[in-house]
């Protein structure tokens, strides 16, 4: 009877690793499907900046042409950019407020 148990118990075991394999399968499909949508709609926002600021070169061209509309663009691009990682710096330091 106790060999009998201990037979049971290990397909029992066996059975329910079986079962979490499968979930464990069908999450990661799922994830992996979500990870791709993600990426491509990175690509496409990434895409979309550009046209933006190249848009904004185009506009400012006849403004102060094509020179200076470009360093207007890049110069407050890299400024947004230094600000945003300067407040993500500081969301790392340890004791930092939220």
């Amino acid at each position: 009877m106790v060999s009998r148990l201990a037979g049971e118990t290990r397909a029992l075991a066996g059975a329910e690793i079986a079962v979490y394999k499968a979930r464990f399968g069908i999450t990661l499909a799922a994830y992996k499907t979500a990870a791709m949508f993600f990426a491509v709609a990175g690509v496409l926002a990434l895409a979309a900046l550009i046209a933006l600021l190249v848009g904004l070169i185009m506009t400012l061209t006849p403004l102060v042409g094509p020179g200076f509309a470009t360093l207007i663009v890049v110069g407050v691009v890299l400024v947004l950019a230094v600000v945003l990682g300067l407040v993500g710096k500081s969301k790392l330091t340890p004791g930092a407020p939220s």
